[in-house]
């Protein structure tokens, strides 16, 4: 089961063909839920990041900050 968001990517014409072409059960969701765990846990992480000074400077430097969390 594929659980979406309804964000652009995820609704083009190639991954809904894609997903039908593989049996892939897809359970609609509305976009930024607030029933959607993983909504909280990208907002805990971002304020988590933003308290950091300085704030990473490359996505490298993010990578390890997000480890270190």
């Amino acid at each position: 089961m594929f659980q979406h968001d309804n964000a652009q990517p995820h609704i083009t014409r190639i991954c809904t063909q894609f997903l039908e072409a593989e049996n892939v059960p897809v359970l609609p969701w509305p976009a930024h839920s607030d029933i959607s765990p993983i909504e909280h846990v990208w907002d805990a992480l971002d304020r988590r990041v933003q308290q950091r000074v300085p704030v990473p400077a490359n996505i490298q430097k993010l990578r390890t900050l997000i480890e270190e969390e």
